[in-house]
């Protein structure tokens, strides 16, 4: 039984109505039951259905939220008494009956995890691969006299076409919503296969809830390989708190803290640990869902990095909206500035790094099957920097099948 139809039986059915007419306490409990089924957390759903039903004995939709948590948590006796209270008490409709039907049919008798399983094939043009600089030469210090220097090609912006795969797996862990996930993938190149790339990356996600707080924990270890060398090696952990704001409508605020450390292992003095904090607001209706997000950054250099350490902001906003039939749009855009504490290369680049990469996207999804999609996305980056030699401008065409199921 999935947490999306868990979570909305109740608003399906006409005899779940007299819970909504309750705007107090126990409504604002059910609501809370109904967000912890959507976010996986069966453990705390019954609980908190049980408050309900003890302040709202007939409150059906409660009964039924529970009766389902009860047989996807594998306790068929309590499952079984739940279904006939349902079924004497309330009169339900035909619908009802089926979904209850069809919860006895597959069986009570153990936990059994979600899992989901999501493959991607893409193709790609990249207008430049290695983030080649927008600048044909650079006018260095030499000991206090200007000299400028030609970039030689490898500095200079290349294009090619790439084929890019990616796996991702989710599973369940516990019934209270624990999940682990795996996500790999992999881009070649045709030609220039020292910039070919492949990440591995595994982690865990847990939720909780306080009240009507929502917390969720999360940490990640991952491998990056660059050409044919491993190139680096992350960790991070994040935290994520949903505060109970009295926002309108549809709209939701979460604040996210998260520490990563990062590892070069081809390059000396480019270690670094950052600390980001961000808030974000989501608005979500059936055919439209947005957000926007603002974050301050720091970064502190693990060793005698170029530049030393840096401080910086993140700001993003992203759109996506149904088109026409079931063809979905996205537009996105961030903006992410960095600000060095120190010289870049004292006595060669003497400047104070100020970096500013703005990326825009747009993205066309048609759905071929219920398990099947191709997207068409164009994306474009702009690395506007006070030092001239790394001022790049990158655009990027992608046309992606993607497969999504058990």
């Amino acid at each position: 039984m999935s947490a999306a139809l868990l979570a909305t039986v109740a608003l399906l059915y006409p005899f779940s109505l007299q819970a909504q007419e309750d705007a107090g306490e126990n409504q604002q409990l059910y609501r809370q039951a109904l967000q912890s089924i959507a976010e996986g957390r069966n453990t705390d759903a019954s609980e908190t259905l049980r408050q309900v039903i003890e302040g709202e004995p007939l409150h059906a939709g409660a009964w039924l939220d529970l009766a389902l948590i009860q047989c996807a948590l594998g306790h068929e006796q309590e499952a079984e008494r739940m279904f006939e209270v349902i079924r004497s008490r309330f009169n339900p409709s035909p619908g009802i009956m089926q979904l209850i039907t069809e919860a006895r049919s597959n069986g009570c008798a153990r936990w059994r995890p979600n899992a989901q399983l999501a493959f991607s094939l893409g193709r790609g043009i990249d207008q430049n691969v290695n983030q080649g600089s927008s600048i044909g030469s650079y006018t260095a210090n030499s000991s206090g006299v200007p000299v400028e220097l030609p970039l030689t090609a490898d500095f200079l912006p290349k294009h090619d076409q790439y084929t890019l795969l990616t796996a991702d797996y989710l599973r369940d862990l516990t019934p209270n919503g624990t999940s682990g996930y795996i996500q790999l993938q992999s881009r070649r190149y045709d030609r220039l296969g020292q910039y070919n790339s492949s990440s591995l990356f595994a982690g865990l996600d847990t939720p909780w809830r306080f009240g009507r707080w929502t917390l969720h924990g999360a940490a990640s270890v991952g491998l990056i390989t660059l050409g044919t060398q491993l190139y680096q090696r992350q960790s991070q952990i994040q935290g994520r708190v949903g505060p109970p704001l009295p926002l309108p409508g549809s709209m939701q605020f979460n604040l996210t803290t998260a520490l990563t450390h990062v590892e070069y292992l081809t390059q000396d003095n480019f270690n670094s640990n950052t600390a980001e904090i961000k808030g974000q607001f989501n608005y979500r209706l059936e055919d439209n869902s947005a957000s926007m997000t603002f974050g301050r950054l720091a970064d502190h250099a693990g060793s005698a990095r170029p530049g030393g350490n840096r401080e910086g902001w993140v700001t993003s906003a992203q759109w996506r909206r149904r088109l026409a039939g079931e063809t979905t749009g996205e537009l996105s855009y961030t903006q992410q500035v960095w600000d060095s504490s120190k010289a870049y290369s004292p006595g060669f680049i003497d400047q104070i790094r100020h970096q500013n990469t703005q990326v825009w996207r747009a993205a066309l999804t048609y759905p071929l099957s219920n398990t099947q999609s191709l997207q068409l996305e164009a994306r474009q980056v702009r690395n506007k920097e006070n030092i001239s030699i790394f001022h790049y401008n990158d655009r990027q065409l992608q046309l992606t099948w993607q497969w999504q199921g058990l």
